[in-house]
């Protein structure tokens, strides 16, 4: 098939490009920058920012299937940035699926559109939207994945949402680089007892999920116009698996801890104080950063296994074993 990936470049974008060439499949890419990598794999690339509606709208031309990947994160910045880069980009990616005819639309969600700080111990996709946000990353992922789903159905096109939880793996620019900074700078701190599990997923099996996804969506199936948590389906402890990681490269286990309740405090005040002066980077600690760190999150993915399909055919043994050897 013809299919297009936005963020083709980026982590998780580049290995569902991948994994579209190893089986067959005809691929564009849009990437804001030149991507050496995706030239050798013979991909056609659109170099062009998400935010460029008739870039975006062109780039759908004889697609299809399209697969939204790109996008921006963190917990930094107005709600201009995440507002443009994440809902209205995704605006455009529909229109160009509206506008030429593009049967299935895949969205990268995430599942922190469902979080409200409080602790998410085995839910389902029934889990609502909350009535508060903690920060605008959620707030633009929600909105996007909102029009994405409410989307299926006009002109024929199918969509679903996926909600990949705390990707990981090789060629990771963010997460794992982050961890491994912050440790070599004695920056690292446990929030709360230390007890919270969390769900992750190694990024190949993310990848996967998305094209399962996209081979899932066909009239009557039950995947169209819906959300999927997707995961290891293995919960782990997030402080255990800090320190596993920390391990990987020679780094000794997190040692100093900060309570739940005085991480809020940090990070209410940094928010304000960054919000007063009009600071654009992201702040060293904030509510959401601090009930993320502090709280349990793990999701029940029968949905996708039932759906899509899907199960995680790299384990976190085996996903850590060749973080490993990406490290060295």
């Amino acid at each position: 098939m013809n299919a297009l990936v936005t963020g083709g470049g980026g982590f998780l974008g580049s290995y569902v490009v991948e994994q579209l060439v190893a089986r067959g499949d005809r691929v564009r890419a849009i990437c804001r920058k030149d991507c050496p990598r995706l030239d050798e794999l013979g991909v056609e690339t659109v170099r062009a920012d998400l935010r460029d509606r008739p870039a975006v709208v062109a780039a759908c031309r004889g697609m299809d299937v399209v697969f939204h990947v790109g996008g921006v994160s963190g917990f930094g910045g107005s709600w201009k940035h995440f507002y443009d880069n994440n809902t209205l980009a995704t605006c455009h990616v529909v229109e160009g699926c509206l506008v030429h005819g593009v049967g299935r639309l895949v969205y990268t969600s995430s599942p922190s559109v469902t979080f409200d700080g409080r602790s998410q111990e085995g839910i389902d996709e029934s889990a609502p939207y909350p009535r508060r946000w903690l920060c605008h990353y959620p707030h633009s992922k929600a909105l996007a994945e909102r029009h994405v789903l409410d989307g299926n159905g006009r002109n024929g096109m199918l969509t679903c949402a996926l909600r990949p939880h705390l990707i990981w793996g090789p060629r990771d620019r963010n997460l794992v680089p982050r961890l491994l900074a912050d440790a070599r700078r004695g920056r690292l701190c446990r929030v709360g007892d230390g007890a919270n599990l969390i769900d992750t997923v190694y990024v190949e099996n993310a990848a996967a999920a998305h094209l399962l996804a996209a081979d899932a969506l066909r009239p009557g199936s039950p995947a169209a116009g819906r959300a999927y948590f997707i995961s290891q389906g293995e919960p782990v402890n997030c402080w255990r698996w800090i320190d596993d990681v920390l391990a990987l490269a020679g780094l000794p286990p997190v040692r100093k801890s900060i309570s739940a309740r005085a991480a809020w405090l940090s990070g209410l005040f940094y928010e304000t104080y960054y919000r007063l002066f009009r600071r654009s980077e992201e702040p060293p600690m904030n509510r959401f950063i601090a009930a993320q760190l502090s709280t349990s999150h793990y999701y029940d993915i029968t949905r996708a296994r039932r759906d899509l399909g899907y199960s995680p055919k790299i384990s976190i043994a085996e996903g850590m074993r060749r973080l490993a050897a990406a490290l060295y």
